[in-house]
């Protein structure tokens, strides 16, 4: 039970449009992972637009002396290309890889057009993404929304994702909906550290499940 798939949140959202990074650090409490993850994040503006990335670790391999250490790596990078007819509208580019336990989880590519829209205060930035994945029969469709508001003077920050995506039945060409959504809360101590929690929520996503799952953290954040 592995998280294979991050569209990760906070990039265009940054007024100033400054750069910015951030390290997290994860306790898991979902059924059968009790492990640490950490995530390194990164936001780097400029004149044709954006990129972010960010790296995912998970430590949950075992040895004979009770340590644990590395078992999952994964990779996100996604390039937004500000388009000169629309002042909202961009193109994107993503690229998701990684290996667990050693082994190679396979490239994905994503490309699309992000745009923000504005639902009361909060605005979603929303892609739209053609995807294709090294063990996918056919090329597959993703839509991608991300948030992120803050409340009481900025002491808390509701933020995440939600992606819909299709993907191959298992030993069948017919295609099925996909579903994962991980929204945080952290309160804020001044500007650099946070505390809060995550739940990883997902449908159709973890090999050989078929119902919801939830996996709740704990966590902090160190803002660069």
């Amino acid at each position: 039970m592995k998280r294979y798939l991050i569209i990760s949140a906070i990039f265009l959202l940054a007024a100033d449009r400054l750069p910015a990074q951030n390290f997290q650090f994860h306790y898991d409490f979902g059924e059968d992972r009790k492990f640490v993850t950490t995530t390194f994040e990164m936001f780097v503006p400029d004149e044709y637009g954006a990129t972010f990335w960010f790296i995912d670790m998970d430590y949950a391999r075992e040895h004979v002396d009770t340590h644990r250490s590395m078992s999952l790596s994964y990779l996100e990078i996604a390039r937004y290309i500000s388009l000169p007819f629309s002042k909202d509208l961009s193109a994107t580019v993503q690229y998701n890889d990684g290996t667990v336990q050693g082994f190679p989880l396979g490239p994905i590519w994503l490309f699309g057009i992000s745009y923000p829209v504005q639902i009361g205060q909060m605005i979603l930035n929303t892609d739209i993404l053609y995807r294709t994945a090294f063990d996918s029969e056919a090329p597959d469709v993703q839509f991608t929304t991300v948030w992120y508001e803050s409340f009481f003077d900025t002491k808390v920050t509701f933020t995440g994702y939600i992606d819909i995506w299709s993907r191959d039945k298992t030993d069948t060409s017919k295609k099925k909906v996909a579903f994962m959504a991980e929204p945080q809360i952290w309160y804020n101590f001044g500007t650099h550290l946070s505390v809060g929690s995550e739940i990883e929520v997902s449908l159709n996503f973890i090999p050989g499940t078929e119902d919801i799952q939830a996996m709740p953290t704990l966590g902090f954040k160190w803002q660069f």
